[in-house]
């Protein structure tokens, strides 16, 4: 059983994506911070027995900030704040985005500048534990005053209310679901609690910081296809030199130099026609250091913005025990977070777009150095690979309307209160739509390459690259005459999916360097 102490800091990326997806993770707080919750709960006890003015505590929300709450009303306020908040549409996340939504508020909480109660922490770390998911819907979220709508739905299971995913997925009643794991399906809010629970981006950081896990192993997979490509298409390898990265020394584009270069190595390919046969090859693979660099080190820097992320204070207003302050402010704007995702939106998209161009280039008889028409056995009367270019290119030309940044649009809510809004998790929903259309697109790279690959026999690509090679083949024949592709592509996707192509190469080279 695998177990992971928070701090409030220093969470990183793999742990927190791990956390959820290894079964049986158990989560405990680390006693430094809880020691900081107990410090800032002072802080709203003393200000709250003051009779002090403090928004989401003694007075109401959004553009109802100044209307006071009695003290017999506050914990009811925050109950309602919950429950009128829980308006999200659509389908829901996936249990594991859910629960690490959950892990990540839990995170922020324990900084100690939030000030709720330890019983509250605790009540999150027994949900987690207990392995039921909160139901959310992805829809709802305009990113500011954080993810309201998806946050009151995880909170409505520290209730007892709405739905939740129980441990072996199947929805049920929260108020079920928490019997069944041996809690309480009851639970009382004190004063800021429903707020502290609300007022965040962990929605938009959670689903960011999964799909990043993918993108990395999708950067070690987009140049493994590069290399497949090249020496299926009897290019040179001279684009890869170390000398010519060094010249124009941007990091991503010497590690994908150098991810091809390992990947070839031991290619008898490449010494077949070692005299060129034509002065410069096309851009597609010639240039893939420098495109597929931009966009590792691009996804390089939305990493460092939310792994920032899930290590920060995202609530209002924001408890200062040192000082005995409750200051307002505006943590909760995911402009920093919707930025980065239309960022990555669009790092993914120029994978996708140029790992089209490589298959048009297999399948384009002008293009390919004397590959089959398409890579059909019997061009004319056999179709091959062509339309499989053209789902390639429908993937890609979606994508391209995908990557329009949503972080450029705004909306006003709550009465023009809440005047300016980040549309970060519309931003992050979109990326991930091209992350998954740009899995599609490399799978479908890498079943043109190995056609172009077994056009070359007897002589061999590097070492990695036959490795992936026969991790394929052991899935997905070779093709002798036209079929049903729709099948060949469901099969190379699940090998993109579970990493297993990308960790064949690996086998044989070692571990590629991925973000």
């Amino acid at each position: 059983m695998n177990a992971l102490v928070l701090r409030g800091e220093g969470l990183t990326l793999a742990e927190a994506v791990a956390a959820v997806e290894a079964p049986g993770t158990r989560l405990s707080v680390a006693p430094e911070a809880m020691a900081r919750v107990v410090l800032s709960r002072a802080v709203i006890d003393r200000a709250v027995a003051d009779g002090r003015a403090v928004y989401g505590v003694t007075t109401g929300f959004g553009r109802l900030q100044n209307v006071a709450i009695p003290p017999a009303d506050r914990a009811k306020l925050q109950r309602n704040l919950v429950l009128s908040h829980a308006c999200g549409v659509g389908a829901p996340v996936a249990a594991a985005d859910a629960r690490l939504v959950l892990l990540l508020r839990i995170q922020s909480l324990i900084r100690g500048n939030s000030g709720v109660t330890p019983a509250l922490v605790e009540r999150l770390v027994a949900i987690f534990n207990s392995g039921i998911a909160p139901y959310v819907p992805e829809q709802g979220s305009v990113g500011a005053s954080g993810d309201l709508a998806p946050l009151a739905h995880v909170a409505l299971l520290v209730l007892g209310e709405g739905d939740a995913f129980a441990p072996d997925g199947t929805r049920a009643t929260a108020a079920d679901a928490l019997r069944a794991a041996g809690l309480d399906p009851t639970f009382v809010l004190r004063e800021k609690e429903g707020l502290a629970l609300l007022n965040g981006t962990q929605f938009m950081t959670a689903l960011a910081a999964r799909a990043l896990v993918r993108a990395d192993r999708l950067l070690r997979l987009a140049d493994l296809c590069v290399a497949m490509s090249l020496d299926a298409l009897l290019f040179s390898t001279r684009p890869f030199d170390s000398r010519i990265h060094a010249a124009r020394p941007h990091p991503g584009q010497a590690v994908t130099a150098s991810n091809v270069r390992r990947m070839l190595d031991g290619s008898t390919i490449g010494p077949s026609h070692s005299g060129p046969h034509k002065v410069q090859d096309a851009y597609c693979v010639r240039c893939a250091p420098q495109v597929h660099g931009a966009c590792r080190d691009a996804i390089r820097h939305v990493c460092d913005v939310i792994v920032r992320e899930m290590n920060s204070t995202t609530d209002n207003p924001l408890v200062f025990a040192e000082d005995d302050e409750v200051i307002s402010g505006g943590n909760f704007h995911g402009e920093p977070v919707a930025m980065a995702c239309d960022y990555l939106s669009i790092a993914l998209a120029e994978i996708g777009a140029i790992s089209e161009r490589r298959i048009e280039t297999m399948v384009n008889p002008d293009l390919s150095s004397g590959l089959p028409a398409f890579l059909a056995t019997h061009a004319g009367v056999e179709s091959g690979l062509m339309i499989a270019q053209v789902t390639a290119a429908a993937l890609a030309s979606e994508n391209k309307s995908l990557a329009h940044p949503a972080s450029v649009d705004s909306i006003p809510t709550s009465a023009n209160q809440e005047d300016h809004v980040s549309m970060g998790p519309i931003a992050i929903r979109k990326a991930r739509m091209i992350l998954r259309n740009v899995e599609r697109i490399l799978g479908i790279e890498v079943l043109a390459a190995a056609e172009g690959l077994e056009r070359r026999r007897p002589l061999k690509s590097g070492r990695a690259v036959e490795a992936a090679h026969a991790h394929l083949r052991a899935v997905v024949s070779a093709m002798t005459c036209d079929r049903i592709l729709a099948r060949d592509f469901e099969q190379v996707d699940a090998l993109v999916c579970d990493g297993s192509l990308v960790a064949a190469a690996e086998s044989a080279v070692g571990a590629l360097t991925g973000i």
